[in-house]
């Protein structure tokens, strides 16, 4: 029950190991200790969180990088001395270690998800900005905000509905009293381009005379139980389920209100064939009387509202429950159980081995994840999205991630930034906190702030808490409404490439949110960098993250940069530069060298993807210029295994742009032609033509527009509908 081992370690450049709130994307080595144990904890200085990720990355003074995994599924920690060393304590399990050896930073995430499964690729329209709130009263506030949005033109692909849709809270039942026009309301909005996704949480009401899934889970043996000696029973907790026909008092305290009101719950064990059997037919069942595009599973640590079980005294081993030895944990005080399931709970794996929730514990939500993506895919046809709130390593291949119940706060907005960074380390590339925070009143400034923030967020969605003002677009003002719709017709227009790393993510392993120091290692002025971020090697991200802030001090690495907004040079490399940042802006520069593809933004990605692709071609010091695209129906099962995408390279070259196809599997329903294309950096000797050679070798001339003061080109193949899927090539001309 007590297992330590030390390493020295190479470097003071340590990275990772989660999920816990870091102050700092790098460790502070000063004897700081982290525990690891999956809880339904919000984010807070040293506690440990929804999942746990015994994983770090190395970067050595020769900005050799390496990764190390402790594959050990027990409660743990880790702590830090500036020697520098680590010291490893788990209570229990295996010293199971996996070395992966770059040496790139970049290639340790490679090799890493190689060893756990690459990133899920998720639909396309996912990557369109989201809208959640915990406390909506009824169907119509749903619908008038859907309205809302649409007449301030504000891009949006996904309304979500959190437990108050459910009947007294309980999974797959419709409270028909406040929604009951939801399932035709979800009906128009998919009509209309829109998705929904839907909460399901894994504890299940027992204190019903009529419920499906309670009675089903019961005739399949689903249920977590004591083992046979200690009786055999099922192991009872509260969750979010009201009893059958009380009122609940909320202004009661918590602990008053669980113990009244709430039903006790029973936990299912995804480690069976068959729960995974039951949980997609009661998924089925559901959808057959409401449809949705996405499942949001929550409270999968597993979460309890008593510690152990109703009643409190767990049955078996007293050591179990408290080992003599605890991590630093939020419930250091309280025991392993302290809301969640009893240790001595017994779950069977697939194999029949029978095992202690002690060991297991921190696989709850590793193994409902799965299951509910495999029921997604059967269920609705479609590749859809699963969001998960307790990750393992290997979750990643099923689900995104959103960093849970975070604060209305300034810290929060930063720190979000740092832990997307260790997400993308961990192989969860579909990340992103909850925009304007979960928790407490939104302030205006912070929240339109982080509007801009999250609008570079892979999963991209405003959700706040109950009891709390409203903090999405289109509840403050015009100025407010005006900027997001900004930032976000400007995440739109970057889809395509946000996709193309998704793809990537999904194939090799390449990290979606890049920390500095994976494209520019060798600048050690990279290695402590967590307030600015890339999509991919392109997009350099640099946000306002403070009350007051109109200038952000940030740093540009050694390459050539264009301001996006501008598409001049900005003429800055290996420097600190101060960037002048009023509220209604984000700092975005593009990198010389490489080519993005894009589309002009729609109200939602089921209309913005019929646009032209559009491309930009941001040249560097020597004029040339690489990138690619990937492009499928945006939501099909596996469509990269079966091979029913197109994926075409491009470059750029002394006044040349040429495409390759490497691959065209798509339908004709799915084909997309050339748009505009912007050269950035194509000097100030002025461009006076240019010419398109199809593949037939068929020459189109092309309207030109050339800015010499910003050296930007524009050149306009709109009209030509020159398809993707073949190849073609641009040359320019001046004089």
């Amino acid at each position: 029950m007590f297992i330590q081992v030390s390493t020295r370690l190479s470097s003071p450049f340590i990275y990772g190991f989660g999920e816990t709130e870091h102050p700092t994307y790098k460790h502070d080595l000063n004897y700081h200790t982290w525990g690891m144990f999956s809880k339904d904890q919000p984010p807070g200085y040293k506690m440990n969180c929804y999942g746990v990720h015994p994983f770090y990355m190395g970067l050595e003074d020769t900005a050799d990088a390496h990764g190390v995994l402790l594959l050990n599924s027990n409660a743990m920690d880790v702590t830090f001395q500036p020697t520098p060393a680590l010291t490893y304590r788990t209570l229990g399990g295996i010293l199971d270690f996996y070395m992966v050896l770059g040496p790139t930073p970049e290639m340790v995430v490679q090799e890493y998800t190689a060893l756990i499964g690459r990133p899920v690729l998720p639909a396309y329209w996912s990557l369109g900005f989201q809208l959640c709130r915990y406390g909506y009263a009824n169907d119509s506030e749903i619908e008038q905000l859907y309205s809302e949005m649409i007449a301030a033109g504000i891009p949006y692909d996904v309304q979500y509905a959190d437990i108050d849709y459910m009947e007294r809270q309980l999974d797959f039942k419709l409270d028909e009293v406040n929604f009951p026009g939801l399932p035709k309301l979800v009906d128009r909005m998919r009509g209309e381009g829109m998705r929904f996704i839907f909460i399901l949480d894994p504890a299940i009401s027992g204190n019903e005379t009529d419920y499906s899934a309670f009675d089903r889970g019961i005739a399949a043996d689903v249920f977590i139980k004591y083992p046979s000696h200690l009786g055999g029973n099922i192991v009872w907790g509260k969750v979010w389920p009201d009893l059958p026909n009380v009122t609940v008092n909320e202004d009661l305290d918590w602990d008053t209100q669980v113990e009244k009101y709430r039903s006790y719950a029973a936990f299912p064990d995804f480690f069976r064939t068959q729960t995974a059997t039951w949980w997609k037919q009661e998924i089925k069942d559901f959808y057959d009387k409401m449809k949705f595009d996405g499942l949001w599973i929550d409270m999968n640590e597993p979460a309890s509202f008593v510690h152990g079980t109703v009643g409190g005294s767990c049955l078996g081993n007293p050591l179990l429950e408290n080992p003599p030895y605890m991590p630093p944990l939020e419930s250091k005080q309280m025991g392993l159980n302290h809301k969640t399931l009893c240790m001595n709970s017994e779950q069977t794996l697939t194999n029949g081995k029978n095992v202690s929730h002690y060991d297991v514990h921190n696989l709850y939500g590793w193994s409902h994840t799965q299951p509910t993506y495999d029921a997604l895919l059967e269920v609705t046809g479609k590749r859809g999205i699963v969001v998960t709130r307790s990750t393992y390593p290997t979750s990643g291949k099923w689900a995104g991630h959103w960093l849970g119940d975070n604060n209305s706060s300034w810290d929060q907005l930063y720190k979000s930034i740092i832990g997307m960074l260790e997400f993308s380390l961990f192989g969860i590339s579909y990340t992103g906190a909850d925009i304007c925070g979960f928790f407490n009143t939104a302030e205006y400034e912070m929240c339109l702030r982080w509007m801009q923030l999250g609008a570079f967020y892979p999963y991209s969605r405003n959700h706040n808490g109950k009891g709390n003002p409203r903090q999405d677009p289109v509840s403050w003002d015009e100025k407010f409404t005006e900027a997001s719709r900004d930032v976000l017709n400007i995440r739109y227009t970057l889809l395509p490439y946000l996709y193309v790393l998704m793809f990537e993510s999904h194939t090799k392993g390449s990290t979606v949110v890049r920390p500095l120091l994976h494209e520019f290692v060798k600048d050690k002025a990279t290695w402590d960098i967590h307030t600015q971020f890339l999509w991919g090697p392109a997009l350099l991200i640099s946000p306002a993250l403070g009350p007051g802030v109109t200038v952000v001090e940030g740093y540009l690495p050694n390459a050539r940069w264009y301001d996006y907004h501008t598409a001049k040079d900005v003429n800055m490399r290996a420097t600190k530069v101060s960037m002048i940042t009023p509220l209604n802006h984000i700092n975005l520069h593009v990198r010389g060298g490489y080519i993005l593809p894009w589309q002009k933004p729609e109200n939602n990605t089921f209309y913005s993807r019929k646009n032209p692709l559009g491309l930009i071609v941001a040249l560097s010091d020597s004029g040339t210029a690489q990138g690619s695209f990937f492009w499928d129906d945006g939501e099909g099962i596996d469509t990269v295994g079966g091979n029913q995408y197109l994926h075409t390279t491009f470059s750029a070259e002394g006044k040349t742009l040429s495409s390759v196809v490497v691959h065209n599997g798509l339908v004709a329903a799915d084909y997309v032609n050339l748009g505009l294309v912007k050269v950035w950096g194509a000097g100030t000797v002025k461009v006076t033509g240019a010419t398109l050679t199809d593949y037939e070798g068929l020459p189109h001339s092309l309207y030109v527009q050339h800015n010499t003061d910003t050296e930007e080109l524009i050149i306009d193949a709109t009209s030509k509908a020159v398809p993707l899927h073949s190849p073609f090539s641009i040359i320019w001309r001046t004089g």
